[in-house]
Protein backbone atom coordinates (compact mmCIF):
# COMPACT_ATOMS: atom_id res chain seq x y z
CA UNK A 1 0.00 0.00 0.00
CA UNK A 2 1.40 3.55 -0.89
CA UNK A 3 2.07 5.55 1.80
CA UNK A 4 1.74 9.69 2.12
CA UNK A 5 2.47 11.62 5.16
CA UNK A 6 2.96 15.08 5.69
CA UNK A 7 3.86 15.89 9.62
CA UNK A 8 5.28 18.40 11.43
CA UNK A 9 7.85 16.09 14.08
CA UNK A 10 10.43 16.80 16.70
CA UNK A 11 13.64 16.46 16.06
CA UNK A 12 16.56 15.05 18.37
CA UNK A 13 16.77 18.33 20.27
CA UNK A 14 13.02 18.99 20.11
CA UNK A 15 12.91 21.30 17.00
CA UNK A 16 9.92 20.88 14.83
CA UNK A 17 10.84 19.33 11.33
CA UNK A 18 8.44 19.45 8.79
CA UNK A 19 8.79 16.64 6.75
CA UNK A 20 7.10 14.08 4.14
CA UNK A 21 6.88 10.87 3.08
CA UNK A 22 6.19 9.33 -0.16
CA UNK A 23 6.18 5.87 -0.17
CA UNK A 24 5.14 3.21 -3.22
CA UNK A 25 3.87 -0.33 -2.48
CA UNK A 26 6.78 -2.72 -1.68
CA UNK A 27 9.65 -0.10 -2.31
CA UNK A 28 13.28 -1.06 -4.08
CA UNK A 29 15.19 1.39 -1.88
CA UNK A 30 14.44 4.76 0.33
CA UNK A 31 15.74 7.96 -0.39
CA UNK A 32 16.23 11.18 1.66
CA UNK A 33 16.64 14.49 0.20
CA UNK A 34 18.62 17.16 1.83
CA UNK A 35 17.40 21.03 -0.02
CA UNK A 36 19.97 23.77 -0.11
CA UNK A 37 20.35 26.93 0.99
CA UNK A 38 17.27 29.20 1.17
CA UNK A 39 15.00 26.54 -0.30
CA UNK A 40 13.18 23.72 1.27
CA UNK A 41 11.48 20.83 0.49
CA UNK A 42 8.82 21.71 -1.54
CA UNK A 43 10.72 22.43 -4.47
CA UNK A 44 11.65 18.89 -5.18
CA UNK A 45 8.20 17.52 -5.83
CA UNK A 46 9.36 16.57 -9.60
CA UNK A 47 12.39 14.36 -8.08
CA UNK A 48 9.83 13.05 -5.97
CA UNK A 49 7.38 11.89 -8.81
CA UNK A 50 10.68 10.09 -10.82
CA UNK A 51 11.91 8.27 -7.99
CA UNK A 52 8.39 6.99 -6.91
CA UNK A 53 8.74 6.22 -10.94
CA UNK A 54 11.05 3.78 -10.38
CA UNK A 55 9.48 2.15 -7.23
CA UNK A 56 12.03 4.52 -4.54
CA UNK A 57 10.13 5.76 -1.82
CA UNK A 58 11.28 9.40 -0.52
CA UNK A 59 11.49 11.18 2.97
CA UNK A 60 11.99 14.87 2.42
CA UNK A 61 12.44 17.83 5.32
CA UNK A 62 12.65 21.31 5.71
CA UNK A 63 15.81 22.08 7.02
CA UNK A 64 15.67 24.00 10.40
CA UNK A 65 15.10 27.93 10.28
CA UNK A 66 14.09 27.20 6.60
CA UNK A 67 10.37 26.32 5.25
CA UNK A 68 7.83 25.42 6.92
CA UNK A 69 10.19 24.23 10.03
CA UNK A 70 11.25 25.32 13.19
CA UNK A 71 13.94 27.10 14.47
CA UNK A 72 15.02 31.01 13.74
CA UNK A 73 14.70 32.05 9.93
CA UNK A 74 17.94 31.42 8.32
CA UNK A 75 19.95 31.28 11.48
CA UNK A 76 22.27 28.54 12.85
CA UNK A 77 25.13 28.31 15.39
CA UNK A 78 26.47 25.32 14.77
CA UNK A 79 26.88 23.27 11.24
CA UNK A 80 26.22 19.47 13.28
CA UNK A 81 22.32 20.40 14.31
CA UNK A 82 21.64 20.45 10.23
CA UNK A 83 23.75 16.96 10.02
CA UNK A 84 21.69 15.24 12.87
CA UNK A 85 18.65 16.00 11.69
CA UNK A 86 19.42 14.41 8.33
CA UNK A 87 19.92 11.21 11.07
CA UNK A 88 16.96 11.98 12.25
CA UNK A 89 15.06 11.63 9.57
CA UNK A 90 17.03 8.17 8.04
CA UNK A 91 16.53 6.88 11.53
CA UNK A 92 12.57 7.70 11.14
CA UNK A 93 13.06 6.23 7.47
CA UNK A 94 15.15 3.15 8.97
CA UNK A 95 12.45 2.53 11.68
CA UNK A 96 9.35 2.16 9.15
CA UNK A 97 11.42 -0.04 6.68
CA UNK A 98 14.25 -1.60 8.63
CA UNK A 99 14.84 -3.81 5.49
CA UNK A 100 15.32 -1.53 2.58
CA UNK A 101 18.39 0.35 1.36
CA UNK A 102 18.88 3.50 2.10
CA UNK A 103 20.31 6.52 0.31
CA UNK A 104 20.75 10.59 0.35
CA UNK A 105 20.61 12.82 -1.79
CA UNK A 106 21.57 16.37 -0.99
CA UNK A 107 21.72 19.69 -3.17
CA UNK A 108 23.86 22.58 -3.00
CA UNK A 109 24.12 23.53 1.19
CA UNK A 110 22.15 20.20 1.36
CA UNK A 111 25.30 18.62 -0.62
CA UNK A 112 27.66 20.28 2.36
CA UNK A 113 25.08 18.11 4.82
CA UNK A 114 25.18 15.25 2.88
CA UNK A 115 28.72 14.91 2.57
CA UNK A 116 28.93 15.75 6.27
CA UNK A 117 26.73 13.14 7.50
CA UNK A 118 29.12 10.74 5.00
CA UNK A 119 31.70 11.15 7.36
CA UNK A 120 29.95 11.36 10.86
CA UNK A 121 28.03 8.66 10.14
CA UNK A 122 29.79 6.15 7.70
CA UNK A 123 28.12 3.25 7.91
CA UNK A 124 24.21 4.10 7.71
CA UNK A 125 23.56 4.58 4.24
CA UNK A 126 23.85 2.51 0.81
CA UNK A 127 25.14 5.22 -1.11
CA UNK A 128 24.77 9.08 -1.67
CA UNK A 129 24.08 11.99 -4.41
CA UNK A 130 24.99 15.04 -4.81
CA UNK A 131 23.67 17.95 -6.53
CA UNK A 132 26.04 21.02 -7.26
CA UNK A 133 27.53 20.24 -3.36
CA UNK A 134 28.82 22.76 -1.48
CA UNK A 135 32.60 21.11 -0.95
CA UNK A 136 35.04 24.13 -0.44
CA UNK A 137 34.78 27.75 0.70
CA UNK A 138 32.79 29.59 -2.04
CA UNK A 139 34.00 32.85 -3.62
CA UNK A 140 30.82 34.60 -3.38
CA UNK A 141 31.18 34.50 0.54
CA UNK A 142 34.38 35.50 0.50
CA UNK A 143 33.46 39.10 2.14
CA UNK A 144 32.22 37.16 5.01
CA UNK A 145 35.56 36.52 6.56
CA UNK A 146 36.14 40.57 7.33
CA UNK A 147 33.05 40.50 9.62
CA UNK A 148 33.12 40.26 13.00
CA UNK A 149 30.39 37.19 13.19
CA UNK A 150 30.39 37.60 17.11
CA UNK A 151 29.59 41.26 17.02
CA UNK A 152 26.48 40.95 14.92
CA UNK A 153 25.48 37.19 14.33
CA UNK A 154 21.94 38.45 13.28
CA UNK A 155 22.91 40.90 10.48
CA UNK A 156 20.50 40.36 7.47
CA UNK A 157 22.51 39.16 4.43
CA UNK A 158 20.30 39.36 1.78
CA UNK A 159 19.22 36.44 -0.81
CA UNK A 160 20.74 37.67 -4.05
CA UNK A 161 21.23 34.26 -5.72
CA UNK A 162 18.00 33.76 -7.70
CA UNK A 163 19.12 34.71 -10.95
CA UNK A 164 21.57 32.19 -11.15
CA UNK A 165 20.42 29.13 -9.36
CA UNK A 166 18.70 27.87 -13.54
CA UNK A 167 18.77 29.23 -16.88
CA UNK A 168 15.05 28.39 -17.17
CA UNK A 169 13.23 31.56 -16.23
CA UNK A 170 10.30 30.41 -15.04
CA UNK A 171 12.44 28.66 -12.45
CA UNK A 172 13.86 32.01 -11.54
CA UNK A 173 10.60 33.12 -11.39
CA UNK A 174 8.90 30.73 -9.57
CA UNK A 175 11.88 30.68 -6.99
CA UNK A 176 11.70 34.61 -6.47
CA UNK A 177 7.55 34.00 -6.11
CA UNK A 178 7.99 31.18 -3.56
CA UNK A 179 6.45 32.29 -0.25
CA UNK A 180 9.00 29.43 1.43
CA UNK A 181 11.95 30.30 0.27
CA UNK A 182 14.32 32.98 2.38
CA UNK A 183 14.78 36.10 1.54
CA UNK A 184 17.45 36.86 4.00
CA UNK A 185 19.97 35.15 5.93
CA UNK A 186 21.71 35.98 8.69
CA UNK A 187 25.84 36.14 8.82
CA UNK A 188 25.94 33.32 11.73
CA UNK A 189 23.83 30.98 9.13
CA UNK A 190 26.06 31.57 6.55
CA UNK A 191 29.67 31.85 8.30
CA UNK A 192 28.80 28.55 10.67
CA UNK A 193 28.42 26.38 7.54
CA UNK A 194 30.38 28.01 4.89
CA UNK A 195 33.28 28.95 6.52
CA UNK A 196 33.66 26.81 9.88
CA UNK A 197 31.57 23.94 8.29
CA UNK A 198 33.28 23.79 5.36
CA UNK A 199 36.68 23.75 6.79
CA UNK A 200 35.68 20.76 9.17
CA UNK A 201 34.70 19.07 6.17
CA UNK A 202 37.78 19.42 4.00
CA UNK A 203 39.85 18.82 6.67
CA UNK A 204 37.83 15.02 7.15
CA UNK A 205 37.05 13.89 3.49
CA UNK A 206 39.84 10.93 3.69
CA UNK A 207 37.09 10.17 6.16
CA UNK A 208 34.63 9.61 3.37
CA UNK A 209 33.82 6.42 2.17
CA UNK A 210 30.44 6.15 0.84
CA UNK A 211 30.08 5.18 -2.59
CA UNK A 212 28.74 8.46 -4.30
CA UNK A 213 27.13 10.19 -7.54
CA UNK A 214 28.36 13.48 -8.05
CA UNK A 215 26.64 15.72 -10.46
CA UNK A 216 27.28 19.39 -11.24
CA UNK A 217 26.56 22.17 -14.32
CA UNK A 218 29.54 22.98 -15.75
CA UNK A 219 28.08 26.62 -15.47
CA UNK A 220 27.12 26.75 -12.14
CA UNK A 221 27.84 30.43 -11.11
CA UNK A 222 27.07 29.89 -7.26
CA UNK A 223 28.87 26.53 -6.43
CA UNK A 224 31.80 26.08 -8.70
CA UNK A 225 32.53 22.77 -10.14
CA UNK A 226 35.87 22.61 -8.81
CA UNK A 227 34.29 21.86 -4.98
CA UNK A 228 32.68 18.15 -6.53
CA UNK A 229 36.29 17.69 -8.03
CA UNK A 230 37.86 18.12 -4.87
CA UNK A 231 35.42 16.00 -3.40
CA UNK A 232 36.03 13.45 -6.14
CA UNK A 233 39.48 13.27 -5.92
CA UNK A 234 40.16 13.47 -2.23
CA UNK A 235 37.63 11.81 -0.99
CA UNK A 236 38.71 7.43 -0.85
CA UNK A 237 35.80 5.86 -1.67
CA UNK A 238 36.30 3.24 -3.64
CA UNK A 239 32.76 3.65 -5.43
CA UNK A 240 32.44 7.04 -6.47
CA UNK A 241 31.68 9.10 -9.83
CA UNK A 242 31.64 12.55 -11.14
CA UNK A 243 29.47 13.66 -14.37
CA UNK A 244 29.38 17.44 -15.34
CA UNK A 245 27.07 18.37 -17.55
CA UNK A 246 27.56 21.33 -20.01
CA UNK A 247 25.91 24.48 -20.32
CA UNK A 248 23.87 23.69 -16.88
CA UNK A 249 23.69 26.29 -13.95
CA UNK A 250 23.21 25.36 -9.96
CA UNK A 251 19.83 23.58 -9.92
CA UNK A 252 20.53 20.94 -12.51
CA UNK A 253 17.40 19.19 -10.98
CA UNK A 254 15.14 21.92 -12.38
CA UNK A 255 16.39 22.29 -16.31
CA UNK A 256 13.38 21.95 -17.93
CA UNK A 257 15.01 19.58 -21.03
CA UNK A 258 18.28 17.79 -18.95
CA UNK A 259 16.53 16.86 -15.77
CA UNK A 260 14.88 14.06 -16.93
CA UNK A 261 18.09 12.28 -18.52
CA UNK A 262 19.84 13.41 -15.20
CA UNK A 263 17.02 11.36 -13.03
CA UNK A 264 17.60 8.64 -15.46
CA UNK A 265 21.48 8.63 -14.79
CA UNK A 266 20.60 8.97 -10.70
CA UNK A 267 17.88 5.98 -11.62
CA UNK A 268 20.63 4.02 -12.80
CA UNK A 269 23.09 4.68 -10.54
CA UNK A 270 20.81 3.04 -7.37
CA UNK A 271 19.80 0.41 -9.48
CA UNK A 272 23.38 -0.99 -9.27
CA UNK A 273 23.58 -0.34 -5.78
CA UNK A 274 20.57 -2.02 -4.63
Amino acid sequence: MEIRKEAIIHSYDGVELYYQQDVPSDPKAIVVIVHGLGEHSGRYDYVVKALNSYGYGVFRFDNRGHGKSGGARGYLDDYFKFVDDANFIVDNAKEQFPDVPIFMLGHSMGGFITASYGVKYPKKLNGQILSGPCIIELPIFEDLKTVDVEKNPLSPIENGLSHLVCRSQKVVDDYNNDPFNLKVFTLKLLTTVFHDGIQWLTSNVTNYHYPCLILHGEDDQIVPKNGSEYLYHNSPSNDKMLKVYPDLYHEILNEEIEKKEIMEEINSWIKKRI
